[in-house]
């Protein structure tokens, strides 16, 4: 769906969306036994990993290639707390999708980013709040309009903090009309289903976990269980 400007809305799905967390444009299709692709997400590290950085024209590389490849959304995070740097690159970066790719720009949960999430409001860019760790940041997010929170669950964890309390006020800020929760650092499956339990509205996965999740050693066993018992019938 478009708006008046030609960029592209998406429309939520039922239940939660799945976005790979990588900037490699090869792992940006789904692969069998995977659920349907929302879209993608990166970060500094990520473009490192696969030799590009935090530039103007690598990031309008990757829009192309979220284009040529039919992904419906990425999300880029934006380097500069200037506003008018900010504003400035995702004008580009829009100009560059041309409404062939929604577009979501990553900002640090800090007030010192409050100018730059203000003027991306008013273009309509969408805008996610990343590292949001307590309920006071949460409530700030909803109050600057963001479009999606993102809490690093898994980095959280790892530092003895209690992630469930956290995860459940987002989807409640998210279900009264305030900013949807993109659970980001996800490390295993029990983590994966609290957030499907709760209702989150889409989780940043690796493609190696999701790929391992994709097949079971007890589905595996059952299959085989079957094919026994048919084999010998």
């Amino acid at each position: 769906m478009q708006d008046g400007t030609g960029r592209v809305r998406l429309r939520y799905h039922p239940g939660m969306e799945i976005y790979l967390d990588t900037a490699d444009v090869a792992e940006w299709t789904g692969r069998p036994g995977w659920p349907r692709i929302a879209g993608a997400t990166t970060n500094p590290t990520l473009l490192r990993q696969v030799g590009l950085e935090t530039r103007l024209e690598d990031l309008k590389t990757l829009v192309e290639a979220a284009a040529s490849r039919k992904l419906t959304s990425l999300m880029l995070q934006l380097p500069s707390p200037l506003a008018r740097e900010a504003v400035a690159w995702a004008d580009a970066l829009l100009d560059t999708s041309a409404g062939r790719v929604s577009l979501t720009f990553k900002l640090p949960c800090q007030p010192e980013w409050a100018p730059v999430v203000t003027v991306l409001k008013k273009i309509e860019a969408r805008v996610l709040l990343t590292a949001v760790a307590n309920p006071v940041q949460l409530l700030w997010a909803r109050d600057q309009g963001a479009d999606w929170v993102a809490p690093y669950l898994g980095r959280l964890e790892a530092a003895g903090r209690s992630i469930w309390p956290l995860v459940e006020a987002c989807v409640a800020v998210q279900a009264h009309g305030g900013p949807a929760l993109l659970a980001a650092s996800i490390r295993n499956e029990d983590m994966l289903n609290g957030l499907i339990a709760r209702g989150a509205a889409a989780a940043t996965l690796n493609p190696t976990l999701l790929q391992a999740l994709s097949r079971d050693g007890f589905t595996e066993a059952a299959v085989a269980g079957f094919e026994e018992m048919i084999g010998s019938s």
